[in-house]
C-alpha cells in the first residue's frame, strides 16, 4: 500500500530492546495513523507499542505550507511519543539557517539516530543523547493556569501563567498553527522564551504534556 500525503506510518514493536524487538511476535508490523493527535498516541500505547521507526525523515530544511505541516506533524509524533515513553527511531534534517544550536530546542525530545545539517553532527548526536531524559522539558494544565518546566539549558526554568489568552494560544499551537492564527504578544513571548519553533509559516509548541513521572510528581 502507498502512504499518501495525509497519512502518517510507523514501523512497531512491542519493546524498547532493539535485539528484543526482532524476536518472534514482537514486531507489531506497519500502523498508519490518519492524523497525529494525543490521542492516536494514546491508541498506540494501549495497544503494545513501545518502539517505533518513521518511515520518512522530519525535514526542517523543507521548503512550501505542505512541506512545514508536514515536518510539524512528524515532529508533533515524536514529542507525543517521547511523552509517553516510546523509543522513537528517526531522522532530522535541521533548517539551513547557520544556526548550530538549534537542535538544543528539540533535545527533550527522544534523540534522533541521524542528524543532518550541523556541522559536527557527531558531537551533536552525542551530547543529546547522554543529556537526554523523560521530563526535561514539560507543561502542564492546572484549574485556571498552565505551567512550564524547561531544563533543555541545565537549570530549571519555570513559568506560570493564569491569563485565558495563554491557554488559548497554546491549544491552538499544541499540534502546530499558522503564526497569524495566534495571538501576536503571546506568540513574541513564547518565542523569546523558546517554548515555540518555526517551521516556515506554522508555529509550533515545543514542550510535550506531563504522561509519564520518572518518579513522584512533586520531585520533578
Amino acid at each position: 500500500m502507498t502512504q499518501t500525503a495525509e497519512e502518517f506510518a510507523v514501523r512497531a514493536w512491542r519493546d524498547h530492546d532493539e535485539e528484543a524487538c526482532g524476536l518472534p511476535g514482537m514486531s507489531l508490523g506497519t500502523i498508519r495513523l490518519p492524523e497525529v493527535t494525543g490521542a492516536a498516541c494514546d491508541d498506540l500505547w494501549r495497544d503494545g507499542v513501545r518502539r517505533v521507526a518513521l518511515d520518512e525523515p522530519v525535514d526542517l530544511a523543507a521548503t512550501g505550507a505542505a512541506a512545514a505541516r508536514r515536518a510539524v506533524s512528524l515532529l508533533s509524533l515524536v514529542r507525543e511519543l517521547t511523552a509517553r515513553a516510546v523509543h522513537v527511531d528517526w531522522e532530522l534534517r535541521l533548517p539551513d539557517d547557520g544556526e548550530e544550536d538549534t537542535w538544543k530546542l528539540l533535545s527533550h525530545l527522544r534523540p534522533p539516530h541521524e542528524l543532518a545539517n550541523v556541522r559536527d553532527a557527531e558531537a551533536a548526536l552525542y551530547a543529546w543523547r547522554t543529556n537526554h531524559y523523560l521530563c526535561k522539558f514539560l507543561w502542564r494544565r492546572g484549574p485556571g493556569f498552565l505551567q512550564i518546566r524547561d531544563r533543555r539549558w541545565g537549570e530549571l526554568r519555570r513559568f506560570t501563567a493564569d491569563e485565558a489568552e495563554y491557554g488559548a494560544a497554546v491549544r491552538a499551537l499544541e499540534f502546530g498553527a499558522d503564526h497569524t492564527e495566534v495571538d501576536a504578544a503571546v506568540l513574541a513571548e513564547f518565542t523569546e522564551e523558546l517554548l515555540v519553533l518555526r517551521v516556515g509559516d506554522v508555529a509550533w509548541w515545543l514542550p510535550y504534556r506531563v504522561n509519564r513521572w520518572l518518579q513522584e510528581a512533586m520531585a520533578i
